[in-house]
């Protein structure tokens, strides 16, 4: 397509089409086969039929030239065409569109996978995308006192900024606030339609001017590790390494571990 580069042909939308339909089978989708057809899987009539899109247009694709290609459009290729999940996610993401229909995740991953957690050695915590803990370690219930060691809310934010128990057990409270909300800023930007999302956000705005601040402030940044420390009422000075990842297959799940680390100085910003 005009503006690629030559040199990464994988990541051109017209070779992943033309890729995919070389390699489907007409039979599967009741269509004849045998030795007339020139070429291998489906002809470019055929997957337009299949996925309800003018010949032309989709050959045009297939051929690099420089035309629009909707989110609608790239839906019914998904569709019509069968593709995985993964071939999907990849479709969109070559033609640089957001997918209307990204997998709803709102229900929890497997059991299996969440019991995760019980096999760190240290505070561990699955997030949603809403960044509620759906699940945690006891290690993790016994640091997180006010959050993850009673009944009720369990989303992070709102521990944060409203519970009185997280501004004395996360040193520099106020900097590391500022960053949790630009990270969460940059993790939802491709949810910022949803409205469970949307009613968490203006309920914080409401109840927390420190978070109506920090929101207002508009950063963006992405979530990573690092050093974390901790001002426990009980267990004292606390010192971990946090490591924060992704569920494969559950983007939108996050393991968050805290790993055991060299006490350093009590200058050392942490975080939830």
């Amino acid at each position: 397509m005009k503006g690629q580069d030559p040199a990464a042909p994988a990541l051109s939308l017209s070779a992943f089409l033309r890729a995919l339909r070389e390699r489907q089978s007409p039979a599967e989708f009741g269509l004849a086969g045998g030795s007339r057809r020139r070429t291998p899987g489906l002809r470019r009539e055929e997957v337009a039929q299949l996925c309800g899109l003018s010949v032309t247009w989709y050959t045009w694709i297939e051929q690099g030239r420089d035309v629009s290609v909707s989110a609608a459009a790239l839906s019914r290729l998904a569709h019509g065409l069968r593709l995985s999940r993964a071939e999907r996610s990849y479709l969109f993401e070559v033609a640089g569109k957001r997918d209307p229909e990204r997998p709803s995740t709102r229900d929890d991953p497997p059991e299996e996978i969440l019991a995760c957690v019980d096999a760190i050695d240290g505070p561990a915590y699955v997030l949603d995308r809403t960044w509620r803990a759906r699940r945690w370690n006891a290690q993790a219930s016994l640091l997180f006192a006010g959050w993850l060691d009673a009944d009720g809310e369990k989303n992070l934010l709102r521990y944060i900024f409203l519970r009185p128990e997280a501004r004395t057990l996360i040193l520099d409270w106020t900097s590391r606030a500022r960053r949790v909300v630009a990270e969460f800023r940059a993790a939802v930007t491709a949810y910022s339609d949803d409205p469970e999302i949307r009613w968490l956000v203006e309920q914080l705005r409401r109840e927390s001017p420190d978070f109506e601040r920090c929101w207002d402030m508009q950063g963006v940044l992405a979530r990573e590790g690092g050093e974390r420390a901790f001002n426990h009422p009980t267990m004292g000075y606390l010192h971990y390494q946090q490591v924060s990842l992704s569920l494969a297959g559950w983007s939108d799940y996050r393991l968050t571990m805290l790993l055991s680390a060299p006490r350093l100085g009590q200058s050392a910003s942490c975080s939830a």
